[in-house]
C-alpha cells in the first residue's frame, strides 16, 4: 500500500495536471501505481537468464523499436553475443507520440529516438543498409547496396508500410494539402513526421472553417491490418472535442471497413455513448476508400453489404447474397489512414504467409514468435503475421518471449515462452480522457481491476507524460 507522503506527493502532482513537467512526470511514474503496474506486467513473462553461453551469429532486421528491443534483449541475454543488426536509419520515432503531436500535444522534437543511443557498436555490428531480399534456405539475406550476409539466427523486426499509392488519385504528395492529412505518414530514415504535424495545422485549418461554416469531415480506416487499429477515431474525436472546446462543431463521417467500432462489445458500447458528445457523428460500416479527387474534394467508397435473396425450402432460410456499390462522399477535410502491409521484401520472400486473411505478412507462431517453418527465424512487432499485435505495448511483450524462445532454441531446447496475444489500445476519447482498451488473444486484459471501458484521465496523463520516457529508459533498453 502507498504511504501518506506518496498520497500527499500524488494529489500535489495531480492538482497541477495541466502544466505537469517531465520532472514530475518522472516523479510520478516512479510513485504511481499505474505506472508501477505496468512495470509489473512484464514480471509474469519469463525473461532469457542473464549471460547465457550460447554460441551462433545473430541478424536483427530492423532498427524501429522492435529491432532495438530485440538488440538490446539479445546483447543483455547472451554472454558473447555475435549480432549484426541491418537497419539504414540512424533514428526511428517514437510513433504513439505521434497523435499528440497531431493534436498539438507534443512537439515532432519529442518523437526523435537516436538509434546510435542503443546500438553499441563496439558490441554489435551496424550495417546501414536495409535488406532487399532474404533467402532462409541458404540462411542469408541480401541488402539493398548488394551485400549477401549470412546467419545462423534471424529476428525479422522489418516493420510495416504504407500504400498510400493504393488510393487512385491520392499519394505521399497530397498530404497537407487541399484539406488531405493522414498522421501515420513519416518517413524512419529521414526521421521525418511530416504526417503528424501536417495534422496539427489540419485541427487548425478546419476550426478556422467551422467559424463560418459547417464543414464536412471525414475519417477513413481501410481494408487491411494496420499499425494501432483505434488511431483513426482517435483523430475523429480528438478534433471534434478541439472545435467542441470552442463551441464548434462539424459533419463528421467515420467510415470503416470494419463492421463495428471496437471488437470489444464493452469498449463498442462506450464508444457509441461517446460519440453522442460530438454533434453528428454518422458512422459508415463496411465502407473502405478506393478512390479520392482532391482538387473537386470527392472520396470514392466500395460499400460491401449483404441482401436477402429467396427462400431456400431444403435449408429453410433466406439465401444470403453479397453485394457492393461504390459511394462517393463529399469532404471539406479528410483524415485518410492508409492500406499497410508488410515491406516488400518480407512479403515477396518464402518468410511470407504464402495464402490466407495474412498473406504477405511474417509466418510465425502465434504463442512462440517463432517461425512456423524456418526455427532458427523469429519475427517481433508489427511485421508478425499474427490475430493481434500491430502496437508498441505488443513489441514490448513480444519482447521477452521471443528473445527467450530464441535462446532457447540456440540451446538446443524446445521454445516455451507463450505470447498471449496482448495488445493495447490508448483511445483518446476527448483531450484529457484516454480509454486504455487491453485485450489478448482470450479477450480483455486489463492491467488494474478498473473498469476497462470507461474514459479516465490517469490514462491519459500516463500516455502523455510517462509512457516516452518509459519508452526510452526501459522499453528500448530491455529493461521491461
Amino acid at each position: 500500500m502507498k504511504n501518506k507522503t506518496d498520497t500527499t506527493e500524488l494529489s500535489e502532482i495531480l492538482k497541477h495536471k495541466s502544466t505537469l513537467s517531465r520532472r514530475d512526470a518522472i516523479k510520478l511514474m516512479g510513485i504511481s501505481p499505474i505506472a508501477a503496474g505496468v512495470l509489473a506486467s512484464t514480471s509474469g513473462s519469463s525473461i532469457a537468464e542473464a549471460s547465457a553461453d550460447v554460441s551462433g551469429k545473430i541478424v536483427i532486421v530492423g532498427g524501429g523499436a522492435g529491432g532495438i528491443m530485440a538488440l538490446s534483449r539479445l546483447v543483455n541475454g547472451i554472454s558473447n553475443p555475435d549480432i549484426t543488426i541491418i537497419a539504414p536509419n540512424e533514428v526511428h520515432l517514437y510513433q504513439p507520440g505521434q497523435v499528440f503531436v497531431g493534436a498539438g500535444e507534443l512537439k515532432f522534437d519529442d518523437l526523435v529516438i537516436d538509434n546510435n543511443r542503443y546500438i553499441n557498436q563496439d558490441k554489435v555490428t551496424w550495417e546501414k543498409d536495409e535488406v532487399s531480399s532474404f533467402d532462409p534456405d541458404n540462411n542469408t539475406v541480401t541488402t539493398r547496396a548488394g551485400k549477401t550476409i549470412s546467419y545462423d539466427y534471424l529476428v525479422v523486426a522489418a516493420g510495416i508500410q504504407y500504400h498510400y499509392e493504393k488510393i487512385k488519385g491520392l499519394s505521399k504528395d497530397d498530404i497537407g494539402k487541399n484539406g488531405v492529412t493522414s498522421v501515420y505518414l513519416s518517413d524512419l530514415e529521414k526521421g521525418t513526421a511530416h504526417g503528424a504535424t501536417a495534422t496539427w495545422s489540419w485541427f487548425n485549418e478546419l476550426k478556422e472553417a467551422a467559424k463560418t461554416t459547417k464543414p464536412k469531415v471525414i475519417y477513413t480506416q481501410p481494408n487491411t491490418p494496420i499499425k494501432c487499429g483505434g488511431a483513426p477515431q482517435k483523430m475523429l474525436y480528438l478534433s471534434a472535442d478541439y472545435l467542441k472546446q470552442e463551441g464548434l462543431s462539424a459533419d463528421y463521417t467515420f467510415a470503416t471497413n470494419g463492421g463495428k467500432l471496437f471488437s470489444l462489445p464493452e469498449i463498442a458500447d462506450s464508444l457509441t455513448k461517446i460519440q453522442k458528445r460530438y454533434d453528428t457523428i454518422t458512422n459508415k460500416f463496411k465502407h473502405n476508400l478506393i478512390a479520392i479527387d482532391t482538387k473537386a474534394k470527392k472520396a470514392t467508397f466500395e460499400h460491401k453489404y449483404t441482401e436477402k435473396g429467396e427462400w431456400d425450402e431444403d435449408l429453410e432460410e433466406f439465401d444470403m447474397i453479397d453485394k457492393k456499390e461504390e459511394v462517393v462522399l463529399d469532404y471539406d477535410f479528410i483524415h485518410v489512414v492508409p492500406p499497410m502491409a508488410a515491406v516488400d521484401a518480407v512479403a515477396n520472400s518464402a518468410l511470407a504467409w504464402q495464402k490466407g486473411s495474412a498473406k504477405g505478412w511474417l509466418e510465425v507462431d502465434k504463442y512462440s514468435l517463432q517461425h512456423r517453418r524456418y526455427k532458427n527465424v523469429f519475427g517481433i512487432g508489427d511485421v508478425c503475421g499474427i490475430p493481434k499485435g500491430k502496437t508498441g505495448g505488443s513489441a514490448r511483450h513480444h519482447g521477452p518471449i521471443m528473445v527467450g524462445n530464441l535462446i532457447a532454441t540456440m540451446k538446443g531446447e524446445e521454445p516455451k515462452e507463450v505470447f498471449d496475444g496482448y495488445t493495447v489500445c490508448p483511445l483518446k476519447t476527448q483531450y484529457g480522457e484516454i480509454i486504455m482498451a487491453e485485450f489478448n488473444y482470450d479477450g480483455p486484459a486489463p492491467s488494474f481491476p478498473l473498469a476497462y471501458e470507461k474514459p479516465r484521465w490517469v490514462w491519459w496523463a500516463f500516455d502523455l507524460y510517462m509512457l516516452e520516457p518509459m519508452y526510452k529508459y526501459l522499453m528500448l533498453p530491455g529493461r521491461m
